[in-house]
């Protein structure tokens, strides 16, 4: 029976598939693994020996992971993003990469509409104001309605075209951007694909969802969010690194545009374990650096709601990812994988 590794499972996730029998139709012996796993965090002598590991978007699997995994031939991430394996380092060892390409396609997309309503109306605001204050008062709260505004969607995928379809519902104009346009769905949700510029230019609220990788490194820097309208907000439910943190401050502060929706930041592994990585002997470089002070910045400012990169996380898109994951364990051990992901050469 082939053993597999699964880092950070958490408790009830290996239930699921206990109380399953999952793992008995597999034909597979998990091996449970509550760290993850990176540079820092290698595996134990017995995890080197695994043709199989799963993982989630906190490990790093990168050179000096593989290194330490000579017999490993295939990784199975429990997520849809992928930036955490280095790609091009598993195809040059052979290593194969699948992913779980759909499982929040609504939830993430219903996630963007809670960021969108809670800046729109001021909920937050209005809540801590009761909260810590205790005056109940609609005064310095009012919003706007998100029926006729301006949605610009930048990426029709999946969770692009959900969002699309929500938007539908609240009778708002939809712009739309893509590298791959989908005429079809276009038509049939009724947005319109407009150069990305034009769509920067145009939209009331610019909402994020590629895929992050090189090429689109700072899609939204200083340049592009010069180019929103001044009552324009941005939401940000896909990766961190898509927008220039820095850039993003300044506007903000500078009422470039009027404000933020983020549940993902440029070194958000940073600011889950600050004290940590201040205390790495290694030198850090000064771009990460001043990414972590800007999203400190961020955090104190009236008009950005951060969130912990929660977008995904309902039961019912965990048990999708699951499902997924144990789906493409399967079709792997019979010669056949699914879901694989390959570097853009």
């Amino acid at each position: 029976m082939i053993k597999v590794a699964f880092f950070g499972l958490e408790g009830w996730e290996k239930e699921y598939y206990q109380n399953r029998g999952i793992f008995t139709k597999l034909a597979i012996e998990p091996v449970f693994v509550d760290d993850i796993i990176t540079a820092d965090k290698l595996p134990s002598p017995a995890v080197k020996e695994m043709e199989i590991i799963s993982v989630f978007v906190d490990s790093q699997v990168n050179v000096a992971v593989l290194e330490q995994l000579p017999k490993l031939k295939y990784i199975v991430t429990r997520s849809t993003g992928f930036d955490h394996i280095d790609l091009p380092a598993c195809e040059a060892r052979g290593v194969a990469v699948s992913t779980v390409p759909d499982y929040g396609e609504i939830t993430v997309a219903e996630y963007a509409f809670a960021l969108m309503l809670s800046l729109s109306r001021k909920t937050y605001e209005a809540f801590d104001r009761i909260r810590e204050t205790g005056v109940y008062s609609p005064e310095g709260l009012k919003g706007f309605d998100l029926y006729g505004k301006t949605l610009g969607i930048v990426g029709t995928g999946r969770i692009g075209k959900h969002v699309a379809k929500i938007a539908k519902g609240f009778g708002m104009k939809i712009l739309a951007y893509d590298i791959y346009p989908n005429d079809e769905a276009a038509t049939a949700l009724g947005f319109v694909y407009v150069p990305r510029d034009d769509l920067l230019r145009q939209s009331d609220i610019v909402t994020l969802h590629v895929p992050y990788m090189p090429a689109n490194h700072h899609l939204i820097n200083e340049e592009k969010l010069a180019l929103m309208k001044p009552g324009a907000y941005l939401i940000n439910t896909a990766r961190g690194p898509l927008v220039d943190t820095q850039a993003l401050v300044k506007a903000l502060k500078e009422g470039k545009i009027a404000g933020a929706g983020l549940d993902v930041l440029e070194e958000e592994g940073v600011v889950k374990d600050e004290f940590g990585y201040l205390m790495k002997k290694r030198e850090e470089s000064e771009a990460d650096l001043k990414a972590v002070i800007a999203n400190h910045i961020l955090f104190d400012l009236p008009n950005v709601i951060i969130t912990p990169h929660n977008a995904f996380n309902t039961q019912e898109a965990l048990e999708r990812i699951l499902e997924t994951t144990a789906k493409n364990i399967g079709e792997y051990l019979k010669g056949a994988p699914i879901n694989t992901v390959k570097s853009k050469k």
